[in-house]
């Protein structure tokens, strides 16, 4: 069987075609593999979740008797070391859970404007 002219050059074509659509695709185009998408997903999701308890830590630390004591602590704190003193109040322990979280008293931080107050 005897193959036509074109046949070689359009092949060649196509597969340069393909490699040039996947280098635009994930260079400019915003694909992404699998396994970043998991990435972002997961990081999503955890952002998403620290914000949605975030009143629930302004609540705790209003409802709280040493409010005061506890916040003047905070503020009597270097920069760096209010998120570890936030956490050691209690109120970024999540309700049912054993530990603080870090990025809820982060969060926390922000949201109680200690430097405003």
């Amino acid at each position: 069987m005897k193959t036509p002219e074109w046949l070689k050059p359009a092949l060649v074509g196509a597969g340069v075609g393909a490699v040039a659509l996947a280098i635009l695709g994930f260079s400019w185009g915003g694909w992404v593999t699998g396994a970043s998408a998991s990435k972002m997903a997961n990081s999503m999701s955890e952002d998403n979740v620290v914000a949605a308890l975030v009143p629930v830590c302004v609540d705790i630390s209003r409802s709280d008797a040493e409010r005061v004591s506890k916040l003047a602590a905070i503020r009597e704190a270097s920069t760096y070391k209010r998120r570890d003193v936030l956490m050691e109040t209690g109120w970024a322990t999540v309700p049912g859970s054993d530990a603080p979280s870090r990025d809820l008293a982060k969060a926390c931080l922000t949201a109680l404007e200690i430097d405003k107050s």
